[in-house]
């Protein structure tokens, strides 16, 4: 019955072969690493993301006198309401990480390079969307931080010339943050999670196009890439075990630990709270807007800190292939970057003092250094292997010498021999 099934589809619709050319027969590189996995769970999460929240929309009020009570019903009163709460709460912060963990392996292998452009500027694409999801999301649960977070960054756009106050008005629908603003801040973030996954459907396009990079940086030859299944799907399953058992220890022991307590306090917007934080995958970015003194600035300074990483493609100019594997200054640059972002999100999450205004400040400067270096770092890497015997002309070699070394080494991994 089921193949007879499969072939009644197959003669309307092209179910098997698109199967098979897309998931099962999909040509992967053989020497592909965990850290390609983070791809395959921010799909995960996508579901479960969307599953939850129809399923929380089905209980809850947009609407200002009744949101954080519903909230509270379904926590205690829907049947396993807290349980789907925890997990949409929690896996808004598990998103987040996963992306910014798929990202930073792009980054550290080079993988934004030709001819991978326009599969990093979706996913920039995506990493825009997913933000406007959390930040209108952040909103509905109506309790304190979530009115002033959403007053705050509302404001923000009055810094746009000529239009600003029209602007903050359209986006609250009202001259305040209240119920037209909630309401309209529900229906989207029920509608992003869906424009969400038809980004993912041409990131996956623009994947398959121009196949996937691998560590060593050089596209592989066709003799070395492997079936996606049942090599990399045994290996995205074994990764999203690993995930689920992080994931269910926040959501059944730890579930308000990534919660600002403030927000268990219904919205007063009599009453301001010591300290506005938002949520901890905004903190960098936070704390660039508050490091630039003008309200202009630091919302230009905000908005370039979030598209910078479009500009990858042209800031890295290097011939030299690999990403950071053969690059000893870019690597040394890639993980001072990472710690920068470590001490943004401790000065966004920190009350603003002299001091931490100061230490933001710097770190502000590091953040778009980082980025305004690479064309310079490019340069003195390559210049470096002049310096050490190695003429230009070499340099430009180095791709097709570098991949004989991978062909070799994969070579000698299919007999089982040590390379």
């Amino acid at each position: 019955m089921p193949n007879r099934i499969i072939q009644w589809i197959d003669q309307r619709f092209p179910l098997t072969s698109f199967v098979k050319h897309e998931l099962t027969d999909y040509p992967t590189p053989r020497n592909l690493s965990y850290w390609w996995n983070f791809g395959f769970l921010a799909g995960v999460v996508l579901v479960l993301q969307v599953v939850t929240g129809i399923f929380l929309a089905m209980h809850y009020r947009a609407d200002i006198s009744l949101s954080f009570d519903s909230i509270q019903h379904i926590m205690r009163e829907v049947n396993y309401g807290w349980l789907l709460r925890y997990m949409h709460a929690i896996g808004a912060s598990a998103f987040f990480f996963v992306i910014f963990v798929h990202m930073a392996r792009t980054l550290y292998y080079g993988s934004y390079r030709a001819p991978r452009e326009l599969l990093w500027w979706t996913g920039q694409g995506l990493l825009l969307l997913l933000m406007a999801t959390a930040f209108m999301g952040y909103l509905l649960p109506w309790g304190q931080m979530s009115y002033w977070g959403a007053t705050v960054i509302t404001n923000l756009f009055q810094a746009t010339p000529f239009f600003g106050d029209q602007i903050v008005i359209w986006l609250r629908g009202d001259y305040t943050v209240g119920d037209a603003t909630l309401t309209r801040f529900f229906a989207l973030h029920y509608l992003f999670p869906f424009i969400i996954i038809g980004a993912v459907v041409i990131h996956l396009v623009a994947l398959h196009t121009v196949k996937s990079s691998n560590p060593s940086g050089i596209d592989l030859a066709a003799k070395d890439n492997i079936p996606f299944h049942p090599y990399f799907t045994i290996k995205d399953l074994y990764g999203l075990g690993w995930f689920l058992i992080v994931y269910s220890v926040f959501v059944f022991f730890m579930p308000d630990s990534l919660i600002e307590p403030a927000n268990n306090i219904p919205a007063n917007p009599m009453q301001t709270p010591n300290h506005i934080v938002p949520e901890w995958y905004f903190l960098p970015f936070y704390a660039i807007l508050r490091s630039v003194p003008n309200l202009v600035g630091g919302v230009v300074a905000m908005g370039l800190s979030v598209m910078m990483f479009a500009f990858m493609p042209f800031l890295d100019r290097s011939r030299i292939p690999g990403g950071a594997h053969y690059r000893p200054i870019y690597r040394v640059q890639f993980f001072l970057f990472l710690i920068d972002m470590l001490v943004l999100g401790y000065v966004g999450y920190t009350p603003p003092t002299s001091q931490t205004l100061f230490i933001g400040q710097i770190a502000t400067l590091c953040y778009f250094g980082s980025f305004f270096l690479i064309p310079l770092v490019s340069r003195i890497e390559e210049r470096w292997l002049v310096k050490r015997g190695l003429p230009p002309a070499v340099i430009e070699l180095m791709e097709s010498e570098a991949l004989a070394i991978e062909e070799h080494r994969l070579k000698h991994r299919r007999r089982g021999d040590q390379p």
